[in-house]
């Protein structure tokens, strides 16, 4: 199979991701009934999360917690499929490399970075969770979870568990470790650029 069957493919993939989103967010708005996000998620992961993700930012942009955990899941395929792409393509070292404690010490800025973020994100749930409790204005969802997305998946997983807070919504229970998950597999490709 050559370059252009690729390129057809990814085409094809991201238009039906673009079209399939569309069309849920439009059935969803008619009834509450029907359901067809399982139709989308299979196109995104079988490469057309960037037109999905076009279809989100056109259709559906506002961030409500029916449509959290879809944003949250678009978000970690879209970053894992770029890293796939680029190293399909060849943007890596010939040799890879495994060696994590090497590369976080030549990096001090990112393991700054990563530690800082963590610990931000950590107290930004315990102050939503303290909130909560004496019934004040609460954090944003999508604060929690931007900074759970930009390295602070670690720090406000531990925050929720320890502080049991947000245990039972699918958007952080599920969506964290997935976002942990996109930040290893980010590392490791970086280590490896």
């Amino acid at each position: 199979m050559g370059l252009d069957f690729w390129i057809l493919y990814l085409l094809a993939v991201n238009a039906a991701g673009f079209l399939l989103f569309a069309l849920s967010t439009l059935i969803r708005k008619k009834t509450a009934n029907i359901r067809i996000d399982f139709l989308w998620m299979i196109a995104a992961l079988l490469g057309g999360s960037v037109g999905t993700l076009i279809s989100m930012l056109i259709f559906n942009r506002k961030a409500e917690k029916d449509n959290m955990m879809s944003k949250v899941f678009l978000s970690c395929v879209v970053v894992v499929q770029a890293v796939v792409v680029l190293f399909v393509n060849g943007f890596h070292r010939p040799e890879l490399n495994f060696d994590i404690i090497d590369f976080f010490s030549s990096n001090k800025f990112l393991i700054i970075y990563l530690i800082a973020i963590n610990i931000l994100t950590f107290t930004v749930f315990a102050i939503d969770k303290y909130k909560a409790v004496k019934e004040k204005s609460r954090v944003r969802i999508v604060t929690l979870l931007s900074l759970s997305f930009f390295g602070g998946a670690v720090g406000g997983l531990a925050a929720m568990y320890i502080f049991r807070h947000k245990t039972k919504v699918n958007y952080f229970t599920v969506g964290l470790p997935l976002m942990i998950i996109t930040h290893l597999i980010l590392i490791l490709y970086i280590m490896n650029i």
